[in-house]
């Protein structure tokens, strides 16, 4: 993998994976609880997202490739899926993808119950970390690309785990303004990496495109 494709790898996870635009809603989700239930909590989510993660890594292929699915086909879908996300995430809309339906979201009321549902799956490991990894994965040289796909995760989840430890300690000095232009510049960047996912699931699917476009 080059310099190049990493910091390109490092950009997508960072902006489908952001915590900081999952820390409002974690926040809002926990609130009335001590702290100590707040750090119990974000800790089982970041085991929760490392096993989720490292199953996709390892075997979300070769789920792709029992259904028959071709990473080219799921690189065109994957980038659809992030487009649609990168999209409400610059209209400042909800993610239903990534947060759960309305009706999904009232039903959490307990501690216990937010750990997998909806913290991890959907919100931090949904759609659009499931497509990104399996993407990037599918298009590794090797054992090393594949370690360094790793690391980036593994990054991911860390800073994820560090941002909900202190959640109430960030929360008190992240104003909602820096929440937004947040959210819309992780938003533009996911939205130029699913236009690149697409334009290069169709040019493999399709080859005469790109006889037609040379």
């Amino acid at each position: 993998m080059s310099e190049a494709d990493l910091m390109k790898a490092l950009g997508a996870f960072f902006a489908i994976m952001n915590p900081f635009v999952n820390l409002p809603i974690f926040l809002a989700l926990t609130a009335g609880f001590s702290q100590a239930d707040q750090r119990a909590l974000a800790l089982k989510i970041t085991v929760y997202s490392l096993i989720m993660c490292g199953v996709i890594l390892v075997a979300g292929n070769a789920i792709i490739g029992f259904f028959g699915i071709t990473i080219d086909q799921f690189r065109l879908a994957g980038g659809a899926v992030l487009g649609h996300i990168a999209w409400s995430m610059l209209n400042g809309a909800g993610i239903a993808a990534h947060q759960g339906s309305t009706q999904e979201q009232a039903q959490m009321n307990e501690l216990s119950g937010l750990a997998f549902y909806p913290m991890t799956f959907p919100m931090v490991v949904g759609p659009g970390t499931i497509a990104t990894i399996i993407i990037y994965a599918g298009h590794s040289k090797g054992s090393v690309d594949l370690a360094m796909i790793a690391g980036i995760v593994g990054l991911m989840l860390l800073l994820l785990f560090l941002v909900l430890f202190f959640a109430a300690q960030i929360g008190k000095m992240l104003s909602e303004t820096m929440r937004v232009i947040t959210t819309r510049l992780m938003g533009m960047i996911l939205l130029a990496i699913s236009v690149e996912m697409i334009v290069a699931g169709l040019t493999a699917l399709l080859p005469g495109l790109a006889r037609a476009g040379g």
